[in-house]
């Protein structure tokens, strides 16, 4: 797989086109250089500004609304608590 499409799918996780669109363009158009290239400095100095980019992008990017520790947690709870009625109005 090639970095533009790593970086596409990284972006849209982020949903880093709708919060940063121009940054979102910039940091795809630096994947496709990475890709289009076999000079390893050159690579090197693009990677560079990638990485910088995106960690920007992921400061950016809105807060999840699900799939945090948090939720984790919640949701382990509610297991438990579904599986403690079960076994009290089976009992």
């Amino acid at each position: 797989m090639a970095v533009a499409d790593h970086v596409s799918a990284e972006l849209d996780d982020l949903r880093a086109h709708e919060t940063s669109p121009g940054m979102a363009a910039v940091a795809l158009d630096l994947a496709k250089a990475i890709d289009a290239t076999d000079v390893p400095t050159a690579k090197a100095a693009v990677a560079d500004k990638l990485r910088s980019i995106m960690a920007d992008l992921h400061r950016l990017a809105p807060v999840g609304e699900k799939g945090d520790t948090v939720d984790d947690i919640a949701e382990q709870r509610a297991k438990r608590r579904a599986a403690a009625r079960e076994r009290a109005g089976s009992g």
